[in-house]
């Protein structure tokens, strides 16, 4: 089982995103989340990073898959879709970072290095693609996103 949980609450082209302000990817945007407590589903560690990262309370929220790292560690994903109407003002400062919508475009674009780097390669499918996927990066010593694969999980079980 992964230890972490990541959401992308998307309204029309805008995601909400989180520049962290600690480690890891501290100064960088990512999607909300956080790490599972004990007994908790994925499922429900998410709706409750979500509620605590954001305020936002959700009840259903869109199984997507996983991102891997180095083997050793990763997060289940989840996609909430939000009315195009839906009220919620932006940037606001949190304990956890600064919350801003952000428009896919940017997120995806390659030359973008205010993102985590899988975000270039795997947003899109992940909000786009019914399928589930796992994401699995090979980071190098440095950190640096060195090798991506986009695996099918036919038979994904949170």
């Amino acid at each position: 089982m992964l230890k972490y949980t990541i959401c992308f609450l998307q309204r029309g082209d805008d995601v909400l995103m989180l520049n962290r302000l600690k480690t890891p990817e501290m100064g960088v945007w990512n999607g909300v989340g956080g790490k599972l407590e004990p007994g908790e589903s994925p499922k429900t560690c998410a709706l409750r990073e979500i509620y605590e990262e954001t305020g936002i309370k959700l009840y259903d929220i869109q199984e997507k898959g996983t991102v891997t790292w180095n083997g050793k560690g990763g997060m289940y994903v989840f996609v909430a879709t939000l009315p195009k109407d839906f009220d919620y003002k932006t940037p606001k400062v949190t304990t956890e970072g600064l919350l801003d919508w952000k428009p896919l475009h940017w997120l995806t674009d390659e030359n973008n290095q205010g993102v985590a780097e899988h975000i270039h390669r795997s947003l899109f499918r992940i909000l786009n693609d019914p399928e589930h996927y796992e994401h699995r990066c090979l980071f190098n010593e440095e950190g640096h996103l060195e090798e991506f694969q986009v695996i099918p999980l036919k038979m994904y079980q949170p």
